[in-house]
């Protein structure tokens, strides 16, 4: 394959931490209490139909409808749900500043629910504005791995598969990438990803040149 030329990133856990446990320890501190409440209403597959672009409005009546005693950890879910999202992921976002400095293109695939996306990017708008365009799944109403969210994005941001580089903490994101044919990277560090953009030509390596 010819080298990359652009990098497509993940969001959540590659430029931002994602933390819903420490959020939900919050909420509920007994931990009996808490995993019972995860049980019973299904929490992450639940959460997974908002980014697929379920309205939480919608989802949130429904649920709390079923399950009335947990209607206000139902609802905390939507109106503190920027709690769930913690500090940038170490070194991440000046090493994104050096990319963008260097003039590759940035874009962005995350699995988003669109409700919980736009306060985020408006929060965030400093450092998103680096990038090109970001697709997002819950305005999409497709998910990673499907291989139609990344078609689209390819698609909408004018590459072909091999000019990308796509960098996700999930490696059956990173698979469903490489299966149309976009280079893929697990991500696992800003110093290990430093290193495998460096070996692209994207990017210094930590002990200089390329």
């Amino acid at each position: 394959m010819a080298k990359p030329t652009a990098v497509i990133f993940d969001v959540g856990n590659v430029l931002y931490g994602w933390d819903p446990d420490s959020f939900l320890v919050r909420q509920i501190a007994d931990d009996e209490a808490r995993m019972r409440y995860i049980e019973d209403v299904d929490l992450w597959a639940w959460h997974d139909t908002l980014d697929g672009g379920r309205s939480f409005g919608e989802a949130a009546a429904e649920l709390s409808e079923k399950f009335p005693d947990y209607a206000h950890l139902i609802s905390a879910w939507g109106d503190r749900f920027g709690e769930t999202i913690s500090d940038p992921v170490p070194g991440m976002h000046a090493l994104v500043g050096e990319l963008d400095a260097r003039g590759v293109p940035l874009f962005a695939i995350t699995n988003f629910s669109a409700d919980f996306w736009q306060p985020f990017r408006a929060r965030e708008e400093a450092f998103f504005c680096r990038f090109r365009d970001i697709v997002v799944s819950g305005e999409e109403k497709l998910l990673k791995p499907d291989p139609a969210i990344y078609y689209l994005a390819l698609d909408r941001f004018g590459l072909n598969p091999a000019d990308a580089l796509f960098v996700d903490d999930r490696l059956v994101n990173v698979e469903g990438a490489r299966a149309v044919g976009m280079h893929g990277h697990l991500f696992t560090s800003a110093d290990e990803l430093r290193a495998r953009l460096a070996e692209e030509g994207l990017l210094y390596s930590l002990r200089g040149g390329f």
